[in-house]
């Protein structure tokens, strides 16, 4: 029996590209998290955490993670207490807060890092990189700005 082919019904344009920025980020969203934990055994959200702390070059406190990361501060935490155990980061105490630590990439994360990013460039190539031309990216480059400057 032929299965119904489902609508999202009448939607208006700006309905239909929210709807599309969803389904481009839970479909972007899930190959990229399935081909890191496949190949790496990293999640999506270790990733994240680990795409931030290598594009520093000191360390930055815990805290601060969470405000840049889409992950709550528990989530972090987590996050950076797996990490620790694999010898993916190192923790440090802030110069500026006995309470707070710092943490950094050790060269083992940087290096998972680099082949964790190779890994989702590749998840994505078919669906994004080899879709989307340069005029392509730089109209979404500017609608993520838009938003972002939304945000704060």
């Amino acid at each position: 029996m032929p299965r119904p082919d489902l609508s999202l019904g009448e939607l208006s344009a700006r309905d239909h590209a929210f709807y599309g920025l969803v389904w481009a980020s839970t479909t972007l969203t899930s190959r990229v998290d399935q081909a890191l934990t496949r190949a790496h055994d990293i999640s999506l959200s270790w990733f994240e955490v680990m795409l931030w702390l290598n594009g520093q070059h000191e360390p930055v406190a815990a805290s601060d993670l969470g405000a840049k990361t889409m992950l709550s501060r528990s989530q972090v935490s987590r996050v950076l207490d797996a990490l620790h155990a694999r010898g993916l980061v190192e923790r440090s105490p802030s110069p500026d807060d006995a309470r707070s630590v710092q943490v950094s990439l050790t060269a083992t994360g940087r290096a998972a890092f680099t082949a964790a990013d190779a890994t989702r460039r590749a998840a994505i190539a078919d669906v994004f990189d080899d879709l989307l031309n340069d005029d392509d990216i730089a109209a979404l480059e500017g609608v993520w700005n838009k938003l972002k400057r939304a945000k704060s």
